[in-house]
């Protein structure tokens, strides 16, 4: 678990002019040789000062094309700086402005958890099985997948990255996400008693050795606690009261909500089906709440609201603020790399196998995973 170190009160005592004032003047300083990114869950009074804007990996593929770059501030979670470290240049220092700022995601796959569901499985069966992880995950367990001819994937490619896995093994096992899993198994035509969960606080994962040796995939039991929140019952509101409205989901979401949807697919496909709506069309979508009210105020001749009727924020990515985005570069400015993330030499090179797989074999053009509109 990492801390963020404490920061000056003076820092409270400054106005939302002043900080970002300050800010601006730290980028005119620094020119070329910083890059703000900002992921699209970001509040957008930090946004703002972005350089970039996307999704994580997306991100970390434009912070390694920055040749000039000598520091990188990922406004982002943790795992989405570590991807950074992985991709950019040991010259590069990464930085992430709070070192609270987690995903709880990816903490629910550690390295000796999954070390363990491994050796179970080999003693499960002979069948060759593919580890694949979402980018969503710690780099040492993008390193594991590496090492045991597996890969990474987005949101936008996991159909075809499993599909690869398939040609290479048998079996898959897919984590941190159960419900991107599932939902892109069964858009590919996998049923869904072909698929099992294993939870890494039980023995054995809480299966039986049949049960995983039947299995054709083998999800983790994790997911996104913000995508948890969207329900069926909110889609049947929906259907009942607003029959016009069309319904868009994330494939974080639970496999009931997607399956009601008329549209699941990544960040990117979300972003891209809302920009290309006709006029006057509505939407409900169930995503992170600071993007779908950007949609929102972008795309003011079309009808968007979320899903949920509740506030689905990402608390963890919340913690990044323009006050903690300003204390890290006034730390930069007085010759001090605060909040560094960096990845062991082995770690990286065995994520980068993982990722490279990916972005090898797949494209990461955003469709959808399931889901159709008349």
């Amino acid at each position: 678990m990492l801390f963020q170190p404490p920061i000056a009160p003076s820092y409270s005592k400054l106005s939302p002019e002043e900080i970002a004032a300050q800010i601006r003047e730290h980028k005119r300083n620094f020119g070329d040789r910083l890059v703000i990114l900002g992921h699209h869950y970001q509040q957008d009074d930090v946004l703002e000062f972005a350089d970039f804007t996307g999704d994580s990996l997306k991100l970390s593929q434009i912070a390694a094309q920055q040749n000039a770059a000598e520091f990188v501030v990922f406004c982002g979670v943790h795992f989405m700086a570590e991807s950074a470290d992985i991709l950019t240049d040991d010259s590069v220092k990464v930085i992430l402005p709070d070192l609270s700022a987690g995903c709880s995601m990816a903490d629910m796959a550690a390295l000796d958890q999954l070390e363990d569901a491994w050796a179970f499985l080999a003693e499960s069966t002979d069948a060759k099985i593919i580890p694949i992880t979402y980018v969503n995950s710690a780099a040492s367990i993008k390193a594991f997948c590496g090492m045991h001819d597996g890969a990474c994937c987005t949101s936008s490619n996991a159909a075809m990255v499993l599909e690869w896995a398939f040609k290479h093994g048998e079996k898959v096992i897919f984590l941190p996400d159960q419900h991107l899993g599932r939902n892109t198994a069964y858009a590919m035509g996998i049923p869904l008693d072909d698929m099992v969960v294993y939870d890494p606080k039980e023995p054995d994962g809480g299966l039986s050795a049949k049960q995983a040796s039947a299995a054709k995939v083998i999800l983790w039991k994790g997911h996104c606690s913000v995508h948890q929140l969207f329900n069926a019952a909110q889609c049947d509101a929906i259907r009942a009261n607003e029959p016009d409205r069309k319904i868009l989901v994330h494939p974080e979401c639970s496999w009931e909500v997607v399956q009601k949807a008329d549209l699941a697919g990544s960040t990117e496909f979300i972003i891209n089906t809302i920009e290309q709506a006709p006029k006057g069309s509505k939407w409900a979508i169930g995503t992170e709440v600071h993007l779908v009210n950007r949609l929102t105020n972008t795309h003011t001749d079309k009808d968007v609201r979320s899903l949920a009727t509740i506030q689905c924020l990402c608390t963890t990515m919340y913690r990044i603020s323009p006050t903690q985005l300003l204390w890290s570069l006034d730390e930069l400015a007085d010759g001090r790399v605060s909040n560094q993330i960096r990845v062991h030499a082995e770690v990286k090179r065995w994520a980068n196998v993982a990722l490279e797989r990916m972005l090898t074999n797949v494209s990461s053009t955003p469709k959808a995973i399931s889901g159709h509109v008349d």
